[in-house]
Parts: C-alpha cells; sequence; structure tokens
C-alpha cells in the first residue's frame, strides 16, 4: 500500500469559466510542482483536452485520468472518470448528443480552447460548454458505467451546482458509491446530517479553474500497487471509488 495525492476535479483552458493560461501542459506542470500523483482534467461537457493532459501528465511522471464535470438536466454538476482515453471518448460522444447548443459568446463566457501537448491552439469549441445537458443525475451514472467510467456527485458542500443545494437534499438511496467535498472540514457536518454517505467513498478535489488553485499534496487515498504499474494504480483508484476493494 502507498500513498498517492491527487486532484480528481480541474479544468483547463476548455472550460470557458476557466482561465487561458491553464493549459494541459500547465496544469501538469503545476500537479507536479505541487507534489501530486494522481490527476484528473474534468472540463465542463468535455473531454476534448484530455488526451494532450495525457501526454503533458506523463512527462511529469503524474497518473492521468480522463474525465468531466457533467452538467445534468437538473443543474448539477457531476464528476464521470474513466480509466483510459477511449473510454472518455465514448463516454464524449454519448454526451455530445444530449448537449443543449448554444453559441459561445467569449467576451461574456470566456474562450474554449482545444490544445494539444505542447499548448498550441488546434481549436475552438463553438458551442457554450457551462450549459445544462438533457442527461439526468440518475442517467449520468448508468451512462459513466456503460464506458467502464463512474460518476459521483461534484462539491456537495457548495450553493452552486451542488447536489444537496440543488435537490434539498442527498438521496436516500444514491446510485453513487462516492460524493465529493470542496472543504475537508464539512466532511462531519454532512456526515452527520445524511448519516448514510458515511459508507461511501469521499473525495476532496480543488475544483480549480486557474494554475494557483490546484490542490497541493493534502488529499490521498492508499492503494495497492504491487507490483507497480500506473494502470493498476488506476485500477485501485476506480476500486477505491466503487467500493469494490472493501
Amino acid at each position: 500500500m502507498n500513498r498517492y495525492y491527487y486532484d480528481l476535479h480541474i479544468h483547463s483552458c476548455l472550460s470557458p469559466c476557466a482561465d487561458d493560461d491553464a493549459t494541459p501542459a500547465n496544469i501538469a506542470g503545476m500537479a507536479a510542482l505541487n507534489g501530486l500523483q494522481i490527476v484528473a482534467l474534468t472540463d465542463h461537457n468535455t473531454t476534448r483536452n484530455c488526451p494532450a493532459f495525457f501526454q503533458a501528465a506523463r512527462s511529469y511522471g503524474l497518473i492521468p485520468i480522463a474525465g468531466m464535470e457533467l452538467t445534468t438536466s437538473e443543474d448539477v454538476h457531476i464528476i464521470c472518470l474513466f480509466p483510459t482515453l477511449d473510454d472518455a471518448s465514448a463516454f464524449q460522444k454519448v454526451v455530445d448528443e444530449r448537449r443543449i447548443r448554444i453559441k459561445n459568446k467569449p467576451a461574456i463566457f470566456g474562450h474554449q480552447y482545444v490544445m494539444d501537448e505542447d499548448d498550441t491552439i488546434l481549436d475552438e469549441e463553438a458551442d457554450l460548454l457551462i450549459n445544462a445537458t438533457t442527461i439526468s443525475i440518475d442517467e449520468a451514472y448508468s451512462l459513466a458505467e456503460s464506458c467502464s467510467g463512474i460518476a459521483y456527485p461534484a462539491h456537495i458542500d457548495r450553493t452552486s451546482n451542488g447536489m444537496v443545494s440543488v435537490l434539498g437534499g442527498f438521496p436516500a438511496d444514491p446510485p453513487f458509491t462516492a460524493f465529493e467535498l470542496h472543504d475537508a472540514a464539512s466532511l462531519t457536518e454532512y456526515r452527520s446530517q445524511y448519516p448514510h454517505i458515511g459508507e461511501m467513498t469521499y473525495v476532496v478535489s480543488s475544483d480549480a479553474h486557474e494554475l494557483g488553485a490546484i490542490s497541493e499534496a493534502e488529499n490521498s487515498f492508499l492503494l495497492d500497487d504491487e507490483p507497480y504499474s500506473s494502470k493498476l494504480v488506476t485500477e485501485r483508484l476506480f476500486a477505491h471509488l466503487r467500493r469494490t476493494d472493501v
């Protein structure tokens, strides 16, 4: 068993609300500088910067995770993570069919840049990425699973797009096996208010939209990584999030 410091919720310059200098390569470099080992890129409703992030992250010795922060039809943010780029790409195709297409206005919302691993702009997403999709919360879980991924509610302790705030509480019989907090200090409060989440895996991540907000080496998982490989660590991470390692 070894301790792995992580941040599983980071936005790149493809998210319109993120800084333009939050490029895949810059994110990887900052994560390495901060002492992280496992890092997920989770742009709003897209995984298109994950390939560049994977290449940049591996050059720094990081274990990259392909992800997305999905906005459900209820306007709840859900973290969706995938063990491979192919799995993330398959999920992207599903989400693309369920997006509500509204043209982005960069002067208002920000640019949406697709980059390569050298921070060269390859494309700019034309349709706004931060609006809700037609995918419900329950569908998000099953659709992610169908692409070998996992989905869980993002920042339940925040008022903006948090499940508890939007729904008025945490579901009594949730399809999720994990949940995310923005502030680790709120864990006791939420476990007291919703005792049934005590058996779930909790994740504390930054929801960084700028390089300076990426987590330092403070949140970690203990994972069985023998015999070591990045693929095995990824498998163990997903098992932990799914609670199949208990």
